[in-house]
């Protein structure tokens, strides 16, 4: 078990270690009640690709990026504001990041690239602060002891992942019953606080076949110029330090097979509680796990609409009762030229003459 908690954290955040996670002074938020994130009724609209041509009407919430551990307004991220843009089609629910950046990658070198998290809270207790804020350290937080304090954390390191091409949930990874993801690193975690998190299905108490990686998503950046697709031989993909943005793009069930309390389900016509983390190798030096930038200083409420969708318009319906009643009218003319004809072939059948069957049959 100890070699498989290993892996996974190796997985995940690398060597580091997780002293790093630590603040420099006594913790402080002032944050903003009014803030949110809206997921609207919008079906049959994503294509899961990292571009955000889809997204161009849907509305986003604009946050500015402030160091995790030290949330002050002077350590901002410079090169802009993260916007955040959800929806849902009744099934899944999808996320859209966009945030403006020059571009950093490095094959194979997550640290060198940037990465994303969402986080949300699943526990009653769960808080953003300390990543759940189990007060148990590594050698006493279990599923019992750090009951209510659980999280759910979905995490993208790019060093290894194609733009345009999708990474997360695959059957390979699911079939050994864990939320990795050993394609491109879009992985499904856990956490009761920063020292104790681990990827779905794995944990201090054992391991549980059951579980898997539900997430996929896709990242892209504006400066690209291939429409066509990607493979692996085109990195890096457009020369470094190109001005532009950065798109990632996620998807997951609204409801999960989840029975362990590893991920949050989200219910229609409520409201979650999410924050969104970024990485960005400034001055091209490796990030570090705490070295993160977060959206708030405390949890986001993300509102899942239950109502119709929002982007159908007066004319819309209009037009569709317009052709509905066109389509109604051909049909009915249709119908009576197939009855008349039924009607005139049973008439015709009743003036046939009879003839007698001969006895040499």
């Amino acid at each position: 078990m100890l070699q498989l908690l290993v892996v996974a954290w190796l997985l995940i955040f690398g060597t580091e270690t997780v002293l790093s996670h630590q603040e420099s002074g006594e913790w402080s938020c002032e944050s903003d009640s009014e803030i949110q994130v809206l997921a609207d009724f919008r079906p049959g609209l994503i294509t899961l690709d990292g571009r955000n041509d889809d997204w161009k009407d849907i509305d986003g919430s604009e946050f500015p990026l402030r160091p995790a551990l030290d949330p002050d307004a002077d350590h901002e991220y410079t090169a802009g504001q993260m916007t955040v843009k959800a929806l849902h089609d009744g099934r899944d629910v999808y996320f859209m990041l966009e945030i403006d950046g020059n571009y950093a990658y490095d094959k194979g070198e997550n640290k060198k690239c940037p990465s994303v998290a969402l986080m949300f809270q699943i526990g009653d207790q769960a808080t953003y602060h300390d990543m759940g804020g189990c007060k148990e350290g590594t050698d006493s937080c279990t599923s019992k002891s750090c009951k209510g304090f659980e999280v759910d954390i979905m995490h993208f390191s790019i060093g290894n992942a194609i733009p345009g091409r999708l990474y997360g949930g695959n059957p390979v990874d699911n079939g050994e019953g864990n939320g990795g993801d050993r394609f491109g690193h879009l992985v499904d975690i856990y956490a009761w606080n920063p020292h104790c998190r681990y990827l779905d299905g794995l944990g201090p108490s054992g391991n549980d076949s059951s579980a898997q990686n539900d997430w996929h998503g896709a990242w892209w950046h504006s400066s690209f110029t291939t429409q066509s697709g990607y493979v692996a031989e085109d990195s890096p993909y457009t020369p470094d330090a190109q001005k532009g943005t950065y798109y990632f793009e996620f998807s997951r069930p609204l409801r999960t097979m989840d029975r362990l309390q590893q991920d949050v389900q989200f219910t229609l016509g409520s409201t979650a509680k999410m924050s969104v983390a970024f990485w960005y190798p400034m001055d091209s030096k490796p990030w570090h796990g705490s070295g993160h930038y977060t959206i708030n200083c405390d949890w986001i409420p993300l509102d899942i609409s239950s109502g119709s969708s929002s982007g159908i318009t007066t004319s819309t319906v209009k037009g569709s009762s317009d052709g509905t009643s066109i389509s109604a009218i051909v049909i009915s003319m249709m119908s009576l030229v197939v009855s008349g004809f039924v009607a005139y072939k049973l008439f015709s059948l009743k003036n046939v003459a009879f003839t007698p069957m001969g006895n040499d049959l």
